[in-house]
């Protein structure tokens, strides 16, 4: 069996293969991940970076994939503005989204991480208007869900970044860098 931890680089699709538009050539897994039999145990927005975990056990891929299971997954999240101590509060109750309501969830600002790589490209800044980092742990998984429940609550998301699933972390995985566990 293999298990691969994979830090997925900013417009790069959570797949092998990208079934697209014919001609729209994106960035896939295949780029940078030439293991045999390992698939993508959930997946991770285009315009998300970070950890995703690659493996050829079924019963691992279930656990980290399917709500059911509750594997917590943490993001960092840049946001617009400065997030207020109600909306951190909201967030960590659980909003209810279009799709119905969230789980709950752990909700806090953060320093700006001091070990973090460079996006190309960067995100958009606004002069006039502040930006803050948060760091979120849900325990499901609905798609681009921390954006929209960062939206939800008055602060849209500028950068995501998934940092843990489980017990497993980016640690000092780069962009498009991977290890066996």
């Amino acid at each position: 069996m293999s298990t691969i931890l994979f830090n997925k680089p900013f417009g790069v699709l959570s797949q092998f293969t990208d079934k697209g538009t014919e001609g729209s050539a994106r960035p896939t897994l295949s780029a940078y991940i030439d293991v045999p039999g390992v698939y993508p145990a959930g997946r991770l927005d285009r315009d998300s970076e970070g950890l995703m975990v690659l493996t050829s056990d079924g019963a691992l891929q279930a656990r980290i994939a399917n709500p059911k299971f509750k594997a917590p997954k943490t993001y960092w999240a840049q946001v617009e503005g400065n997030i207020t101590e109600d909306a951190l509060a909201a967030l960590a109750q659980g909003v209810t989204l279009k799709d119905g309501p969230t789980r709950p969830a752990t909700a806090k600002r953060i320093d700006a991480p001091t070990l973090l790589w460079d996006r190309d490209p960067p995100i958009r800044m606004r002069k006039s208007v502040p930006d803050c980092w948060i760091e979120l742990t849900l325990r499901e998984g609905r798609n681009r869900q921390v954006r929209r429940m960062t939206a939800h609550v008055g602060y849209p998301t500028l950068r995501l970044i998934r940092v843990a699933i489980g017990d497993w972390s980016l640690d000092d995985l780069q962009p498009g860098q991977w290890r066996r566990v």
